[in-house]
């Protein structure tokens, strides 16, 4: 991809999906690989999940402002589903309104800072299998689109 096509793509990205690159370029420095959008259930879509180099699963929802935060009446659906849940925020957010028993990452769309450790709740080892399973499945589905725009197939 050229610097110019980059752009265009950049051009094109949401502001919480700027901030949940950034948040993957930080966590990839922890040894972390990251997927966007993931389902863990029906009726929940996280922003970034992110699997440790000893199988650690991490959840990050990225808020790119007030308003959006305010709408999000599901984060807490999420926790059951992470070893660690955080919010990402850019350094302008109101970051009084995130709760205090959550981890936070502040961020733009180049890298990120873990600003507060959330706190850990291991996952029982069935769910943990399950989670893994799915980030392995929605991460080689990603990279067929990518490699292979045009094909619909039918993965149920």
């Amino acid at each position: 991809m050229s610097h110019t096509d980059g752009q265009t793509l950049q051009a094109n990205m949401l502001p919480g999906q700027l901030l949940a690159r950034g948040v993957a370029r930080h966590l990839s420095s922890y040894g972390f690989v990251s997927v966007e959008e993931l389902v863990p259930t029906r009726g929940l879509r996280v922003d970034v999940m992110a699997l440790g180099p000893k199988g650690e699963i991490w959840v990050v929802e990225c808020k790119s402002s007030r308003a959006d935060f305010a709408s999000d009446s599901k984060w807490q659906g999420y926790l059951e589903w992470a070893d660690r849940f955080f919010w990402a925020v850019d350094e302008s957010f109101p970051t009084d309104m995130l709760p205090e028993e959550t981890g936070l990452i502040i961020g733009d769309a180049y890298g990120a800072e873990i600003i507060r450790m959330g706190p850990e709740t291991k996952l029982a080892p069935a769910r943990r299998k399950v989670m893994v399973q799915k980030f392995a499945f929605h991460a080689a589905r990603r990279l067929h689109l990518l490699r292979d725009p045009g094909v619909l197939p039918d993965w149920g």
